[in-house]
């Protein structure tokens, strides 16, 4: 296999292989690593996404990998990342395998981690019934009893967007609320300020939530927002900026703060929707072909 391409993309999920497209289509060198991890990979389906809603996660990334390697100057590695040096122009990927890349470019599409609560249950359930987005998830529980573990200042804008969906809504704060009762119950919703004990479900279909005390809370979804972290160290050991919320910082190019390095997907924001990622991936794939054409002619990087 060649391995000096222009651009190296790093992860091949949604945001990967659209920016993948772009770059095949100008006709760009490309190597895509992928280590097999995307974010959704608990997901049943995939939703709020056209021509795709409803579909398995795992088919639409298949078939869209396809697509993409019908471009003759795409590749794919199924690898993982370790390791990265060097500049813009000059920069040699290392992965878990032994092999090394080059390329002039390269564009993260990695993705965020989800720190879940070590509550019991809560793990086996995510992205099944405990999930994080009313416009990915909510339909498929609207009219139903739903749960919301959450006690920031966000909460209150929590409570609204599921009181759109359904009547039935209960705030698990898990301690000591930082809302005001009243702002809570003008939602039109319980408090519940008892520490939760664990989640009663089987094989990741939420049944209750059951409280220190005993007693237990039936739901059939719960909502919450774990804390996000980069899934990839290489972004930031290369000195890549982070944003307060922990996401990288890009520019309007799609390129982090580290020239020749660019990035797309969920990595660079908290809107983590299939269709956002799509097309920030293929934004990403289209601002590295066309910094690569302005280097090839002498012209100042500008908008397309």
């Amino acid at each position: 296999m060649e391995h000096s391409y222009e651009v190296i993309i790093i992860g091949g999920s949604y945001a990967g292989l659209s920016a993948a497209m772009s770059l095949g289509r100008s006709l760009r060198r490309v190597l895509i690593i992928d280590g097999g991890e995307p974010c959704n990979k608990p997901a049943p389906a995939t939703h709020n996404f056209i021509t795709h809603d409803g579909a398995d996660p795992a088919a639409v990334t298949e078939r869209a990998r396809q697509q993409v390697l019908a471009y003759d100057t795409v590749a794919f590695v199924s690898d993982k990342a370790t390791g990265l040096k060097g500049s813009d122009g000059d920069f040699t990927v290392s992965t878990v395998s032994g092999e090394s890349y080059q390329a002039a470019k390269i564009l993260f599409a990695t993705g965020l981690h989800d720190e879940l609560p070590d509550i019991p249950g809560v793990a086996e359930c995510w992205g099944k019934t405990v999930i994080h987005c009313p416009y990915c998830h909510g339909y498929e529980f609207r009219g139903q009893a739903t749960g919301i573990l959450m006690n920031t200042e966000h909460t209150v804008h929590m409570l609204q967007l599921i009181r759109n969906l359904t009547d039935g809504v209960t705030l698990f704060t898990n301690g000591p609320s930082v809302v005001k009762k009243e702002q809570v119950h003008d939602c039109g919703a319980q408090l519940i300020e008892q520490p939760i004990e664990c989640l009663v479900q089987q094989d990741g279909q939420l049944r209750a939530v059951r409280l220190l005390d005993g007693s237990e809370i039936g739901v059939a979804a719960l909502y919450l927002h774990p804390f996000l972290s980069q899934k990839c160290p290489l972004p930031e050991r290369i000195g890549c900026e982070l944003a307060d919320n922990g996401t990288l910082v890009v520019d309007e190019f799609s390129m982090t703060t580290v020239t020749g390095i660019y990035a797309a997907g969920d990595c660079i924001t908290h809107m983590r929707m299939v269709s956002a990622a799509t097309g920030s991936g293929g934004k990403a794939g289209a601002m590295v072909n066309h910094a690569l054409v302005m280097e090839r002619f002498g012209t100042q990087h500008v908008g397309a």
